[in-house]
């Protein structure tokens, strides 16, 4: 797993710590159960305070992302990541949908979304 951190990206370092962990669980890249580096270790590895790491830590457990196990580490949580996924395609359907329904509130055809899309994918967002 490999997190870049930039100074050109607005958002603080421990969300976009938080951030490239959560993708990397998200798309299986991190499975259930697999632990996590400390966060002495990973806060070393990427040059950043070990409060920002812990704080980035913190929010992916919130969410229900990871677990943390005192002593052990923390690690992927278990059933919890499937589900995840399956809400952040629930919501990427919402939005589909959204889309849809501005494009026909304003005259634009699904084939013209379609082509919107093939456009935006290309450009990597």
């Amino acid at each position: 797993m490999d997190i870049i951190i930039s100074n050109q990206d607005p958002r603080p370092i421990y969300e976009q710590v938080e951030g490239a962990i959560r993708e990397a669980i998200i798309s299986g890249e991190l499975r259930a159960g697999e632990a996590l580096p400390s966060i002495r270790g990973l806060a070393k590895d990427l040059r950043i305070s070990v409060i920002t790491t812990k704080r980035a830590f913190e929010e992916l457990e919130r969410g229900g992302y990871i677990e943390t196990v005192p002593g052990k580490g923390s690690f992927v949580a278990g059933a919890g990541a499937e589900l995840l996924r399956e809400r952040r395609l629930t919501e990427i359907e919402e939005n589909l949908r959204r889309a849809l329904e501005l494009g026909r509130s304003c005259g634009v055809g699904e084939e013209e979304l379609e082509k919107m899309l093939r456009t935006l994918a290309e450009e990597d967002i």
